[in-house]
């Protein structure tokens, strides 16, 4: 079997709607195979028995040439760290899963997570304020999938899963925003204060339980019974865009007040992450943060959005080892850290000075 290589997911590739805000769009869809019993309550014998269902059933299916299936106990925990980093697997998959397994497109836009919390979470992840799309390459492959197989579903409650709260659509729609001007000027806290009410909330870079680093934030909804699915993605997509809105406001405030410091604040970030010889994972990503701010405001040029979304997945420690290619420990790590920066910074100029 191929081991997991570092690869640009296409979620990073830096373009798509709204990008100087919105990093990336995600939609899953959480479902369950009749007659099984959910992986949380399932001896090991069942959820083989549903690894080896879902396998046999997509396994060499036309619509599905272009995935990869990756048994979880198939990869090292280093390769499995690197998948959730890129944000394709869960902590709970990587760490707690049951014969899991991952199914994955070639692009890494589109995925399942199998005997995940669900027996099959599907879920496609793209650049940008890209909703409708994410949800539409989600429906898709849900279709596609439940062809093969049955899903429990009660004409009452809808789609039944393993949280109460998933039941219904099983869907839940999230976006990664860049917000360090509502940051900076302490407004983030009114607005995480509010979404709730209409049924959102806010998590840190890598979901339920992660702190807010680096400016970056998720908004996902909370509800999933009692609403259609375009209804949930409407809704979660009307309130980004008023964040949004609120951001670039923010923004225009601080670049009319404080343009030489923010320019000073990026091509310090700059100079730090090319030059530095040690570095911390939480040092990088602010360092990025601030980085982008200055590109995204015009007052540097010499990077750009892709360059940006690999340097902030890089600097992770799962992905970090796969590039240096070897076990690190943690003062290792702040050392290669650098390293890496400094490399990916190197390929992006000679990209520009050839004009590729």
């Amino acid at each position: 079997m191929k081991q997991v290589q570092f690869s640009l997911s296409r979620w990073m590739e830096g373009s798509g709607p709204d990008i100087d805000i919105v990093i990336s769009s995600r939609v899953r869809a959480a479902r369950n195979i009749a007659g099984h019993t959910f992986p949380c309550l399932a001896a090991a014998d069942e959820t083989a028995a549903v690894f080896n269902k879902v396998n046999s059933a997509l396994g060499g299916k036309p619509g599905l040439a272009s995935f990869t299936f990756w048994p979880m106990n198939k990869l090292s925990d280093l390769e499995k760290q690197s998948l959730v980093e890129k944000h394709l697997i869960s902590l709970f998959l990587a760490r707690e899963s049951n014969n899991g397994a991952l199914l994955l497109r070639e692009d890494e836009a589109l995925g399942v997570m199998i005997n995940e919390e669900d027996h099959l979470r599907i879920q496609s992840i793209l650049p940008g304020l890209q909703l409708e799309e994410a949800w539409s390459e989600t429906d898709r492959l849900d279709d596609i999938i439940e062809e093969e197989l049955e899903y429990a579903f009660d004409q009452k409650y809808g789609y039944l899963t393993a949280c109460p709260t998933n039941i219904g659509t099983g869907i839940r729609a999230s976006v990664m925003l860049h917000l360090p001007a509502l940051i900076m000027n302490r407004q983030i806290g009114r607005i995480i204060g509010t979404l709730p009410q209409v049924g959102l909330t806010v998590r840190g870079l890598y979901g339920e339980g992660t702190e807010v680093i680096g400016n970056i934030v998720q908004v996902s909804n909370q509800v999933t019974l009692g609403q259609s699915e375009e209804e949930i993605i409407s809704n979660l997509h009307s309130v980004v865009r008023q964040v949004i809105e609120q951001e670039q406001n923010a923004r225009q405030a601080l670049l009319d007040k404080e343009r030489a410091s923010l320019a000073d604040k990026a091509w310090r970030a700059l100079g730090l992450l090319r030059y530095a010889q040690v570095m911390s994972s939480r040092e990088a990503i602010q360092l990025i943060s601030d980085l982008r701010l200055g590109y995204d405001l015009g007052l540097i040029k010499t990077v750009d959005h892709k360059l940006l979304n690999e340097l902030l997945v890089l600097i992770r420690p799962g992905c970090l080892q796969l590039l240096a290619k070897r076990e690190l420990n943690d003062r290792e790590r702040n050392l290669e850290r650098p390293v890496q920066i400094k490399e990916a910074l190197d390929r992006h100029r000679t990209k520009v000075d050839k004009g590729t």
